[in-house]
């Protein structure tokens, strides 16, 4: 059986829902095409999102993503409705997506876009370099 794009996103369960962690994926390969001339554009697309009960399945956001191929959208049009798509479907804690999209008109566009849960505040970061240094300044 072929594979073929599709707009489903599947997810599956969180296997660690207690505990925020960061998920990151990179998306080479993305193509849409410009509304106005019909010609591709190419991208790559940066997911970081906090899970919260379910995570985004691989092979099905590969599938959707594949869904841009022959549709024409602006980059930030794109971008932003990606990311709904992928928040509408996780429900994540907090979820970002930037588009890097490669020249156009001699121009580099990056799109980025937030999604946060109502609510939902990170802790605060953790420097270990700064541990560290901290650490060899003390023996």
């Amino acid at each position: 059986m072929a594979t073929r794009p599709a707009k489903t996103l599947e997810i599956f369960p969180n296997p660690a829902p207690d505990r925020d962690y960061h998920i990151h994926m990179e998306v080479p390969e993305f193509t849409c095409l410009c509304p106005k001339t019909g010609q591709p554009d190419f991208a790559t697309l940066f997911l970081d999102y906090v899970p919260d009960k379910t995570c985004v399945e691989l092979k099905s956001l590969k599938l959707y993503i594949w869904s841009y191929r022959d549709q024409g959208a602006f980059h930030e049009a794109v971008t932003n409705r990606i990311l709904d798509d992928l928040a509408s479907a996780t429900k994540p804690r907090f979820m970002r997506l930037t588009a890097k999209f490669y020249v156009r008109g001699g121009i580099f566009t990056n799109v980025v876009a937030e999604y946060r849960k109502k609510g939902w505040k990170p802790a605060p970061k953790v420097d270990l370099a700064e541990f560290a240094q901290q650490s060899n300044t003390r023996g």
